[in-house]
């Protein structure tokens, strides 16, 4: 299955001189998932709204400051390797190019719809995260502003006890902290581009971002009670996989809490699970799986598993249940090597591990988020629930933690 039947001629364009809160405003009037970036009739990249939200930007700041360089797919690209590029570029939309020519975008919404009548014969325990992080009810704005951003997740259950009391977005908290700044610089511009419509240049009326510190700081101590949604939609564990997916879907949302047959919450199922479920194969041995295998300079994936797996058996009975390392290439060079990210995301049998390093040339960078990973692992942080069945007090306490026994 190729993506010329599911991919959108209807985008978002930006010029990359464009104030970014005109950006800000096309993803709270349109909601959308990212806007392309151009440099006049040349193609430059994207923004996406998760990565507008979790940056700190200046009410002077350009879309041109904010560009994230995606992989490309054409219109005959296969869904599996569509796939495959999203979760390598921890990126929802991409680019579908025709003759050398942007003709239109790629969302994981679409690919999700079109592969979901095939996937019923799986269920949500095959892509489910069971590493549920999640805060209290009192746990504060800032604390889960924070945990959102350093586990690299958009949505946050609420615990209290053992019981599943709600639900807070990286977008909540955001909206929520910023609201009052942008009334009061005039708020989000009421124009954007799109393809028939133009693309936005420099200038015009400009709002939603800036920055009232004390005002900030203030609501980032109030509780996530002020915020969260009481509404969780939840999925059983055993509930088939093409059902999750017309829930959220159908429903407008990015995750569902996972279930067990006794109702208790034991993680969480997002697009981006699902999607990445299309990606694992045979050819990913070990549990450890690398994108941009093409960037590896003196490293062998056999180099890449062992890494991973050495630092896991430094410290006792830990194994590795799967590995994901992502590697994108950045356009600055030193001495011919480029400067390349590797992010790694690491789930064990005691906990869920992540961690970006960044350095010249592919094993450098993988080396530093390795070494990242392992820091983490020696003081016992955590940014998830085990696999392993945990006790009440454990239950009782904030997910997160170091599990030891």
């Amino acid at each position: 299955m190729d993506i010329a039947d599911i991919h959108s001629t209807d985008f978002t364009e930006f010029d990359i001189g464009a104030p970014l809160s005109r950006v800000a405003g096309a993803f709270e009037n349109q909601g959308l998932d990212a806007v392309i970036v151009t440099d006049g009739d040349d193609y430059q990249g994207i923004v996406s709204r998760r990565q507008l939200a979790t940056s700190s930007n200046q009410p002077s700041a350009k879309v041109g400051t904010q560009v994230q360089h995606v992989p490309t797919v054409e219109r005959t690209e296969d869904v599996r390797e569509v796939a495959r590029l999203m979760i390598g570029s921890d990126a929802k939309t991409l680019p579908v190019f025709d003759g050398g020519e942007i003709v239109g975008v790629v969302t994981a919404d679409a690919v999700l719809d079109a592969v979901r009548p095939y996937l019923d014969a799986v269920t949500v325990e095959d892509a489910y995260t069971s590493e549920l992080t999640s805060a209290t009810p009192e746990t504060t704005l800032g604390k889960a502003l924070n945990t959102l951003r350093e586990a690299h997740i958009a949505h946050l259950p609420v615990v209290e006890g053992t019981d599943l009391v709600g639900i807070v977005s990286l977008y909540d908290v955001i909206d929520f902290t910023t609201r009052d700044e942008r009334k009061s610089q005039g708020g989000s511009s009421g124009g954007f581009g799109g393809r028939g419509g133009g693309s936005q240049s420099a200038g015009g009326p400009s709002g939603g971002f800036g920055s009232r510190e004390g005002d900030s700081d203030r609501m980032l101590d109030l509780p996530v009670r002020n915020v969260m949604s009481e509404t969780v939609e939840t999925i059983r564990r055993s509930a088939p996989l093409d059902e999750a997916v017309e829930a959220m879907l159908g429903r407008g949302i990015s995750s569902l809490v996972v279930t067990d047959e006794d109702d208790d919450p034991v993680g969480i199922v997002t697009k981006t699970d699902v999607i990445e479920s299309l990606t694992w194969g045979q050819d990913d041995r070990r549990g450890v799986q690398v994108f941009g295998l093409d960037l590896l300079d003196d490293m062998s994936y056999d180099d890449v598993a062992n890494l991973i797996e050495g630092i896991t058996s430094k410290y006792g009975d830990m194994t590795v249940v799967k590995a994901s390392i992502q590697l994108q290439e950045h356009k600055e060079q030193t001495r011919g090597v480029p400067l390349v990210l590797a992010r790694i995301r690491l789930v064990t049998d005691r906990g869920y591990f992540t961690a970006d390093g960044e350095g010249y040339g592919a094993s450098h960078a993988i080396r530093l988020a390795a070494n990242a990973i392992e820091r983490q692992v020696l003081k016992g942080k955590t940014y998830g629930q085990s696999k392993k069945p945990i006790g009440p007090e454990e239950q009782r306490q904030l997910y997160g933690w170091w599990l030891g026994g």
